[in-house]
């Protein structure tokens, strides 16, 4: 058998500068943004406000009167959110932008970074345009372990005109620093803790069956794969610092290797069921992991069976245990189907699904719908 390089590691490494993971490394914040400048915007969701995160982590800068504050209120980041949070960072003169949150945030920070000193608007990079000038540093703060945005250099943006999710990439928009702080994951709700640990556990075996996958983004989505399966059910019945800390590692290290492998039919057709019916990703994640696994077992041949022992159980099994003790079931059964020719094509022409290992069809489309509109 002839070993190609990228066969080995792809042929770019794209990483976060420098990445910080202990408890409480949140609070190391204001160091991390010295060398940029006093001026910068956070953006951050609701949970910052609960125990006291927010005062935490303010108290650290010298200067909190030059730190703006942008709070989103959930949802998918819109395109229209992007150019606010942009020009909101312009009139606070920010010279950096942190991000503190779930994947939401992430992207929505990410993408108002890189696009700081753009000369369109956001939707035209999204359509595909290259970035003409780098914006300014981001810094990545996830508060959830699920999805991996921390350690990728695109950010997923919905799109009211496509009416889907399209993302925007550069590799500009890579942070600048990953703040892996398990503190910051203490009292979130069980059900945002089982969504996206499940989001962050599929973005791994997509990534573990990927036909772009390569030995370094194997052993990373093994590794993400095998923490996450052995500390979801912990985290979310009792959870502790440990539970919490591997599945934020698990989440950075599939961040890592889907950045370089791409995903599969699962992202593919998330990202306009998501837009249709605003179900949460990790949710909707969660649900095509079955159907997922039943298309692709005979072409993914002896993975198969590493993933099931990394798992402790047969792949789909261990699958069926976890919805059930995370109480996950299809919020979509018995509803009608909405746009079912635009969520076929826009799964059929998704970069994810071009990188599912079985080539993809309608009629695999179609099993996925219905399944999950099903089951």
């Amino acid at each position: 058998m002839n070993i190609t390089h990228n066969m080995i590691i792809p042929e770019n490494i794209l990483l976060p500068e420098q990445t910080l993971f202990r408890k409480n490394a949140a609070c190391e914040i204001a160091k991390a943004t010295q060398s940029y400048g006093s001026h910068g915007l956070i953006v951050h969701g609701n949970s910052l406000d609960a125990h006291g995160k927010k005062e935490r982590i303010l108290k650290n800068f010298s200067h909190p009167e030059h730190i703006a504050l942008f709070c989103r209120n959930g949802g998918e980041p819109t395109l229209e959110e992007v150019s606010t949070v942009i020009a909101k960072a312009k009139e606070s003169k920010a010279q950096w932008i942190i991000g503190i949150g779930g994947g939401s945030v992430l992207d929505l920070a990410k993408a108002a970074a890189g696009l700081f000193n753009a000369k369109e608007s956001p939707v035209v990079y999204q359509k595909g345009k290259r970035l003409e000038k780098p914006g300014i540093p981001f810094i990545a703060i996830p508060t959830t372990a699920g999805t991996g945005s921390e350690a990728t250099s695109n950010s997923v943006i919905s799109n009211p005109e496509r009416k889907t999710k399209l993302s925007i990439r550069d590799k500009s928009f890579m942070a600048k620093t990953v703040i892996l702080d398990p503190s910051l994951l203490e009292g979130i709700p069980k059900e945002s803790l089982a969504y996206s640990a499940m989001d962050a556990l599929v973005q791994s075996y997509e990534s573990y069956i990927s036909k772009n996958a390569s030995w370094l983004t194997e052993t990373y989505a093994l590794k993400s794969i095998e923490l996450i399966n052995n500390n979801i059910i912990p985290a979310y019945t009792k959870p502790t610092i440990e539970h919490l800390s591997a599945l934020l590692l698990g989440s950075y290290l599939g961040g890592i290797a889907f950045s370089h492998s791409r995903l599969g039919v699962i992202h593919g057709i998330v990202h306009p069921l998501g837009y249709l019916y605003k179900i949460p990703h990790g949710l909707l994640c969660s649900l095509c992991f079955i159907p997922s696994i039943q298309i692709n077992k005979s072409v993914i041949g002896e993975k198969y069976d590493i993933l099931s022992s990394v798992m402790k159980n047969d792949i789909i099994i261990r699958c069926q245990e976890l919805l059930k003790t995370l109480h996950i079931s299809s919020p979509l059964k018995g509803m009608a189907i909405l746009e079912k020719e635009m969520i076929i094509s826009e799964t059929l022409s998704s970069g994810s699904t071009a990188a599912n290992p079985k080539k993809i069809t309608r009629e695999d489309v179609e099993y996925i719908l219905n399944y999950l509109f099903n089951v």
